[in-house]
């Protein structure tokens, strides 16, 4: 072959390299949430009903096709010029894949330096894999010696994408010999930050509602100190490490959310943050996919309490599970008397003998035992009753949290935000307060493990009674179309869409003013 060719094969694997990380995008969303690891994404993306390894598949055959079509279409032209013009429906279809596969991320790919990193590297995995695969087919197509073998000598380059996982787990390993020596010299210097700051350094874990608590204890809180939290759900030592870098240590107190998918991490981040006060708000088999045992989910929330110097404040359902906080804060505190109206909720809260008549916008009983427990909190490092109530009237709903919205005269009720079976239970309780017609927009509950099944069908039991359920996608619904039925739910009133767009057009076409619609939880698992 001639050194032109080696040019020639050299900016067709560039290409093929930019498109290819173009279709990768979602992918790399997907290891971006799963934190990197490549176990986890790998098990996600090989895990029976996963629809993106059919999606690849459907890419590749399309590809396949269309650059056979344009290569014989044009072949009149010589196979240098038919090979040259079948790349444009290569190129075409990357594009197209691309804009089609943005809504299927849950959360949208954040434009990190470790992401640019790790996305040079998969170009440069990618262009190896094409020159590499160009050469060898350019030696297979003399070799062959025949007209139709020059033709269609690049086509398996259309296979690809079916492998697009297995270059990327690969080009991602390579790069961890890089990010983890980087990542614990970052960690390291939010822990010292952490060590040699005087404020009052406060964990905040559990199952469910870790931010929402957090941003309550923090309002609640600023009534008296200056408090930095952590923002969004920054729940890692990089999170972590990445808010001390962003936000300092200027405060009174800071509000550190510590989340757990396996076991170790809340001792890693209590070691971190070596917290003097901690909340653990309660206990669910949220996460059990990765923690294996509710046992173990137990032990790994239960750490916090184990760890903390003063005081923890523990929620119900984790002291059931037999979490125990400090003597003095493990239970004297109580949300009482609830009651719950479609503009908020009121409730007695108890703070040992005291007792204060509460008011909050925040919709849903689990709203009156966050505000509980964030509130026990603030009575543990020393705010009076009247400054808690002053604190409490501040409290603005979490966006995605069972946030009430009103648009266009329909009441929207969003709770989009990773439901567990705890919140899903009280956010269908909420809808069922609304007068009018009552929706509920839901793929499931997710990351239950071996329970999934059984919790989506009790799930679905409990939609029985309203206007319309809509489930989107295709992996979970089946459990709770099962359950809802076999509960006596009306099959007219139960539709299967695949996607959230095609359940907001549903929507659009039926609801009036006055209804009310919840969207509870987002697309099932990371992508679909």
């Amino acid at each position: 072959m001639t050194f032109d060719l080696y040019c020639y094969l050299a900016a067709g694997a560039i290409v093929c390299a930019f498109f290819g990380c173009l279709c990768s995008v979602s992918m790399m969303g997907i290891l971006q949430q799963s934190g990197y690891s490549g176990k986890g994404f790998l098990r996600w993306y090989c895990r029976h009903g996963n629809m993106l390894p059919g999606r690849n598949a459907l890419l590749s055959l399309t590809l396949l096709l269309m650059v056979a079509l344009f290569n014989l279409c044009f072949s009149f032209l010589g196979h240098k010029w038919a090979n040259l013009i079948s790349a444009l429906p290569f190129v075409g279809l990357s594009i197209f894949y691309f804009f089609s596969a943005k809504h299927a991320v849950k959360v949208p790919l954040r434009c990190t330096n470790r992401i640019i990193r790790l996305s040079v590297c998969y170009f440069l995995f990618l262009f190896a894999v094409s020159f590499g695969m160009g050469v060898g087919m350019s030696y297979a197509g003399l070799a062959i010696g025949t007209e139709m073998g020059y033709l269609l000598r690049y086509a398996p380059l259309c296979l690809l994408p079916n492998f697009f996982f297995i270059i990327l787990t690969g080009a991602n390993t390579v790069m961890l010999a890089y990010e983890n020596p980087h990542n614990r010299a970052y960690i390291r210097r939010a822990r010292r930050a952490l060590h040699e700051s005087d404020c009052i350094k406060v964990g905040i874990t559990g199952s469910f509602a870790k931010t929402s608590v957090k941003n309550i204890a923090a309002t609640i809180l600023s009534v008296k100190y200056r408090v930095i939290a952590t923002p969004a759900s920054y729940n890692t030592p990089i999170g972590l490490g990445r808010a001390i870098k962003e936000n300092g240590l200027d405060c009174d107190i800071f509000l550190a959310e510590m989340g757990a998918r396996r076991e170790g991490d809340i001792r890693e981040l209590c070691s971190m943050v070596n917290p003097e006060y901690g909340i653990v708000t309660g206990i669910c088999p949220q996460h059990l996919q990765t923690f294996g045992t509710m046992k173990a989910i137990i032990r790994e929330k239960g750490e916090l309490a184990a760890a903390v110097k003063k005081a923890c404040v523990v929620g119900k359902t984790a002291i059931e599970a037999g979490i125990r906080g400090s003597v003095e804060a493990e239970r004297d505190f109580a949300a009482e008397d609830v009651v719950c109206t479609t503009e908020g909720t009121k409730f007695t809260l108890r703070l040992g003998e005291e007792r204060i008549a509460v008011e909050t916008k925040l919709l849903g009983s689990v709203a009156a035992e966050d505000i509980a427990l964030g509130a026990a909190l603030a009575h543990a490092l020393g705010l009076s009753a009247k400054e808690i109530k002053a604190g409490i009237a501040l409290i603005e709903p979490v966006p995605h949290r069972l946030q009430k919205l009103e648009e266009n005269g329909l009441v929207i009720l969003d709770d989009t935000y990773n439901s567990n079976i705890e919140g899903a239970k009280a956010a269908v309780e909420t809808l069922r307060l609304f007068p009018n017609k009552k929706y509920v927009v839901t793929p499931g509950l997710v990351e239950l493990g071996h329970i999934e099944g059984r919790a989506n069908a009790q799930f679905g039991a409990s939609l029985v009674g309203l206007d319309a359920v809509i489930l989107v996608g295709e992996t979970l619904v089946l459990s709770v179309r099962k359950g809802y039925l076999e509960a006596g739910g009306d099959a007219q009133k139960l539709r299967v869409v695949p996607t959230l767009s095609a359940a907001q057009k549903l929507l659009k076409e039926e609801l009036a003013a006055g209804d009310c619609v919840l969207f509870l939880n987002d697309l099932p698992d990371l992508y679909n």
